[in-house]
């Protein structure tokens, strides 16, 4: 059995492009000139998601980190994602994946192999997150996993991930929780 070539979601052909019909926050951003931000912002939510196609390889298909990062790097996407935070999150959570399931599995209401492999691997993505990118504050790092499992995730995996990730928070950065 091989892993899905991509788990990169359709384009929304819904999606609103001309400026009079852009929210009112990305008129406002490009105003201010936050464009770079958010420009800056998309490349490491892109590193995130193919982390995320990475770890659903690692899950399925049982390949080793230096394949799952070749194939990963081979598609044409790839140039659009911030490859430094890439190559650390994939590394480091396929690296640290029983220590971060330990401290995952304390917040979960069900055994660790009854998630599915998206919400697994995006649990994984912000724990390493949470735990080792501290320039990244935690309700970032939450957010960003909540978008993940909105367009990967389940219907409600999304509400699970968020759940979850709020009480691990506290364990990897009770400071900075407890400081808010």
């Amino acid at each position: 059995m091989t892993a899905p070539e991509s788990i990169t979601p359709q384009p929304d052909a819904s999606a609103k492009t001309s400026d009079s019909r852009r929210s009112r926050g990305d008129r406002t951003r490009k105003a201010r000139g936050g464009g770079d931000r958010a420009a800056a912002r998309s490349a490491r939510r892109r590193s995130r998601e193919l982390v995320l196609q990475g770890l659903y390889q690692w899950f399925l298909a049982g390949s080793d980190l230096p394949a799952i990062a070749l194939h990963i790097r081979e598609q044409d996407e790839f140039d659009k994602c911030d490859a430094a935070h890439f190559d650390a999150v994939l590394r480091g959570c396929i690296d640290h994946a029983p220590e971060l399931d330990q401290v995952l599995v304390r917040h979960l209401d069900r055994p660790l192999n009854e998630l599915s492999p998206v919400e697994h691997g995006i649990l994984l993505i912000a724990g390493f997150e949470l735990q080792q990118c501290l320039d990244i504050p935690y309700k970032v790092v939450i957010n960003e996993a909540v978008e993940l499992a909105k367009s990967f995730g389940g219907t409600d995996g999304h509400k699970y991930v968020n759940g979850v990730l709020d009480k691990a928070a506290v364990d990897w950065r009770a400071a900075e929780v407890h400081s808010r």
